[in-house]
């Protein structure tokens, strides 16, 4: 133990410094046996809690998962948001949404308008996924288009006025031809205007997540819309708190350098949003209950 070693150096030298002979020994002793204890106190002494990461003072930071077509849950989340919103009117509220909000699925093309509409009235930002990255590909030639429907494309369509028996017959090539027709350019040019990455504070909120061998600033596109499992497995401190979707989890994934909120809507009918405030974090959730009907879960109610 190097400070060990250090502590007994010190007391070997003012025992040389201090032998039998000299005067007044007993001074320096006490010097010698006081530097004794306060090395040992520093070695063996609680280190601080690290501060907790925060988003700027005056801001609440709503971070919304993967909505995958949900309309009922997107539209739930928002009014409750809405709710409290109205109830803290002199605080400078941010809405981030993690991507995917597209495929799989009922209702992509309502939930994309109405993300539109909300960004219009509010402080929304949207974050690309790489659901949206695969829409987009898809108008550019048939192979893209077919990797797009079996990858929750094809309810996707479906919600842009496709019939699905005419998805499950006509030919690929005549479906890749109707496709502008069904899905305008005003559409796909405002899907393509989501962003990459969004940073407030301690945090930075990104569809996927980063490389951890990149700084922030030189992260690749496909890291941030695709990775996994080099992201997921990273133990050691990130340059922020990454706050991401895009991997499905039964409950909130908070790993204290990453905090993971795509809990499955689509197929689990759960819809997570993340409440940043100061340093103080909460969960937000929609739940599909029975007969169509949604419910809201606030902090500790929530998963």
């Amino acid at each position: 133990m190097p400070a060990l070693r250090g502590v007994s150096a010190s007391l070997n030298t003012e025992a040389r410094v201090n032998g039998p002979g000299d005067p007044a020994p007993g001074r320096p002793q006490r010097i010698t046996i006081w530097v004794m204890l306060q090395r040992l106190r520093e070695i063996f002494s609680p280190r601080p809690a690290p501060k907790p990461p925060t988003v700027p003072d005056g801001q609440r930071c709503y971070a919304v998962g993967d909505i995958h077509g949900r309309l009922d849950l997107f539209e739930a989340m928002i009014n409750a948001i809405e709710a409290e919103m109205a109830e803290a009117p002199t605080i400078d509220h941010h809405i981030i949404l993690l991507g995917d909000l597209v495929d799989r699925g009922p209702d992509s093309a309502g939930v994309v308008e109405r993300a539109r509409v909300w960004q219009q009235a509010r402080n929304v930002r949207i974050l690309a996924g790489n659901h949206e990255e695969m829409f987009l590909q898809a108008f550019e030639k048939p192979e893209a288009l077919r990797h797009f429907l079996k990858h929750g494309g094809f309810e996707t369509l479906v919600s842009y006025g496709f019939l699905s028996k005419l998805l499950v017959t006509l030919p690929l090539d005549e479906i890749f031809e109707r496709l502008p027709e069904r899905v305008s350019q005003t559409t796909r040019d405002y899907i393509a205007s989501f962003e990459m990455m969004i940073q407030a504070g301690d945090y930075v909120f990104v569809h996927a997540g980063i490389n951890p061998a990149r700084p922030l600033d030189d992260q690749k596109r496909s890291d941030l819309l695709w990775i996994r499992e080099r992201f997921l497995s990273h133990q050691g401190p990130l340059e922020k708190v990454v706050v991401h979707g895009h991997t499905i989890f039964d409950r909130v994934m908070d790993c204290g350098n990453r905090i993971g909120i795509d809990t499955g809507a689509f197929r689990s009918g759960v819809l997570t949003a993340l409440v940043l405030e100061g340093d103080q974090r909460r969960v937000l959730q929609a739940r599909a209950g029975d007969g169509g009907t949604v419910e809201m879960f606030n902090g500790d109610q929530a998963q």
